[in-house]
């Protein structure tokens, strides 16, 4: 049984987007994978969404508006890095790539190509939690950030 992911010391589980639970969208072709992935998200309350093809990963980040995506970067027809340069076109949602390619090149050319972290597989599911609770808090107090700026100036022209 896959256990959610809890503070080490306090045993606590860390808090969630505003409805209690960060949408994720997951796009990879690897069925065994995505198995995977569906375990460890659902056992730490993420909502989660998958697709297997470019296409439908990119119309369903289009559609969703998750708050993280998780693309595998080696995809039959195209590559993770594609996808992440078409979502980027119309969205700043993080972006997490998986691969088993293990080369600094690599890494650093998905970061280059609008990811916002990198994770090596096979990967703790600990580390792949903490990853996405990462880029999910990011992107709120982003969004946070953002409104709150747009309100000011609302003020301000009254």
């Amino acid at each position: 049984m896959i256990m959610p992911a809890t503070n080490p010391l306090t045993n606590q589980v860390p808090p969630r987007a505003q409805n209690g639970r960060v949408k994720v969208l997951v796009i990879g072709d690897d069925q065994e994978t995505a198995d995977l992935l569906r375990l460890i998200l659902d056992a730490n309350s993420f909502q989660i969404e998958m697709a297997d093809t470019f296409s439908q990963g990119v119309e369903l980040a289009h559609s969703l508006n998750p708050d993280v995506l998780i693309i595998d970067l080696l995809m039959p027809k195209t590559d993770g890095l594609a996808v992440c340069t078409e979502v980027r076109k119309f969205s700043n949602a993080p972006i997490l790539v998986l691969s088993a390619i293990s080369k600094p090149g690599m890494v650093a050319y998905a970061l280059d190509s609008g990811a916002d972290d990198f994770l090596m597989k096979p990967m703790r599911s600990s580390m792949l939690v903490a990853s996405i609770n990462k880029l999910a808090r990011r992107a709120r107090a982003e969004r946070d950030a953002n409104h709150g700026k747009g309100q000011q100036r609302l003020t301000d022209l009254t």
